[in-house]
């Protein structure tokens, strides 16, 4: 470990994440006692030695070059090529999982298929006619649910430890509206998977034992669930970062384990990083990710639910179906009830040590609506919120909170200007979902006349900004929002 340790600590590449998809180029423990040897000597360079035995990734691709004279959705469509991967062949040490069909990656730095990620880019695939490669990248999702027991943060080594929001459910949905019922039955042992892998430990808990990975128990006996990681330590992509973090936790009381645990599962979230998870808005060292139960991953789940109930439909189990039948209707009057707050007219997250809502105000409250489990009285007042207070020039912000993290304001985000949109028309306040789709496709279409890229995220408060925050600079590519841009342009929110 000390070779990674020098690596990451010694700046070496100005990416983290540079050298964990380095592929040594022989065993790594003969790389490793080639380092110990090397690095006593006088003229010894840790940049040569690692260029010496390691063979770089390909580097975010500079060499194309947008036409700005075409339409938004003529450059998404032929960015998909640009986009997708082959399928994998396996490389010896590589930290890749290969994958035996072909994806699309989001891009920049991104450079492997990710989980949530994967979800909003099939809505633009779908618009662009490529049901090919949503059904290559499902069949990706189901591979890896059959060999590591769950669809990771991605497929690399290093996110093995750790999910993402859990989508999959809303992915053979999609499928089956573009092939038909059929396809709920040809899914539904990796649906059950998924569903074990989130739910994993709930008939273990008790009064006494209230907390097992995912599961959660309440006051009142019922499971929810929420985000975690097994591994204690700092992720090998951010690794200084974590480690540079580390004494500011401390001065708090926090153990470096106890602060890697809840910095991997806001990771998990995909919500990377947000004052939602802090216990002070501004201060990064006091995040508790693990400790809080969101909304929106138990909304995900109860639509996970949900599909696993149509899929035993489709099977003729009616005993199954009704099984999962009530695990959904139990799952949302749990959601309409604990994390419901009467005072601000909007769902919050809830907190585990103290048994009562969190004060973030967030996008996460439209999951209830996105789901179709609110009801109209609730939906009638998180749209007000919405409308008052996240509705920008550019589209929806995601949190009201200015931390410089960059899951909160000014920053908006595609995948939650979808889940607001179809939210907003699941209960038929189509004239505000409206104005933020165009707040939002206006916005996309002028950075892009700018610069000829489609971003990660967009600043959405003062467009004539970039945006803030992160762990990285913004990354330009990009999958998720090209799907969720042709998916608002050509009404694909509308036609579900």
């Amino acid at each position: 470990m000390s070779l990674f340790h020098d690596v990451q600590m010694g700046r070496v590449f100005p990416d983290q994440k540079t050298f964990v998809d380095c592929i040594p180029n022989e065993n790594p423990a003969e790389v490793e006692a080639a380092y110990e040897a090397a690095r006593q000597q006088p003229d010894f360079e840790l940049s040569t030695f690692v260029l010496a035995h390691f063979t770089l990734p390909e580097r975010p691709a500079t060499d194309y070059v947008s036409d700005t004279r075409l339409t938004t959705a003529a450059h998404i469509d032929r960015l998909w090529e640009r986009l997708t991967r082959p399928a994998d062949v396996p490389v010896p040490h590589d930290s890749r999982v290969a994958l035996p069909h072909p994806y699309v990656v989001p891009g920049g730095r991104f450079r492997e298929i990710f989980y949530w990620d994967s979800y909003f880019t099939m809505l633009g695939l779908r618009e662009s006619g490529r049901t090919d490669l949503i059904r290559d990248m499902i069949d990706n999702f189901a591979y890896l649910i059959d060999t590591v027991g769950f669809i990771p943060n991605g497929n690399r080594t290093y996110f093995l430890s750790r999910s993402q929001p859990p989508f999959f459910g809303l992915m053979v949905q999609l499928l089956a509206h573009i092939d038909g019922p059929a396809v709920l039955t040809t899914y539904l042992p990796q649906l059950e998977k998924e569903y074990a892998f989130w739910m994993h430990g709930a008939d273990a808990l008790s009064a006494d034992k209230r907390v097992g990975k995912r599961v959660v128990r309440l006051p009142n006996g019922a499971i929810l669930n929420r985000h975690w990681d097994p591994s204690p330590t700092p992720r090998p992509e951010s690794y200084r970062q974590e480690l540079e973090l580390t004494p500011d936790a401390q001065e708090l009381g926090t153990l470096p384990e106890t602060l890697y645990t809840h910095i991997r599962a806001a990771c998990e979230s995909g919500w990377d990083f947000s004052s939602r998870w802090f216990t002070e808005e501004q201060s990064m060292a006091t995040i508790r990710a693990a400790d809080i139960i969101p909304v929106d991953l138990n909304c995900l789940l109860y639509t996970l639910e949900q599909t696993l109930a149509r899929a035993y439909a489709s099977a003729d189990n009616t005993t199954k179906q009704a099984t999962f039948e009530q695990a959904a209707t139990n799952r949302q009057a749990l959601i309409l009830t604990t994390f419901w707050n009467a005072e601000t007219g909007f769902f919050h997250d809830y907190a585990i040590d103290t048994n009562e809502l969190t004060p973030s105000l967030t996008l996460a409250a439209a999951f209830p609506l996105f789901c179709k489990l609110a009801t109209p009285e609730q939906a009638a007042q998180v749209h007000e919120r919405l409308k008052a207070d996240f509705l920008q020039a550019g589209g929806w912000v995601t949190t009201l909170c200015q931390s410089g993290q960059q899951w909160d304001w000014p920053n908006g985000w595609a995948p939650l200007q979808w889940i607001v949109y179809k939210g907003l028309l699941n209960y038929s306040f189509a004239e505000t979902a409206h104005e933020g789709r165009d707040n939002w496709v206006t916005l996309n279409d002028k950075v892009f006349r700018a610069t000829g890229k489609m971003m990660e995220k967009y600043n959405v408060v003062d467009a004539a900004l970039t945006t803030g925050g992160g762990e990285y600079p913004n990354q330009d590519g990009f999958g998720w929002t090209n799907g969720v841009y042709l998916a608002l342009t050509t009404g694909g929110g509308e036609k579900d």
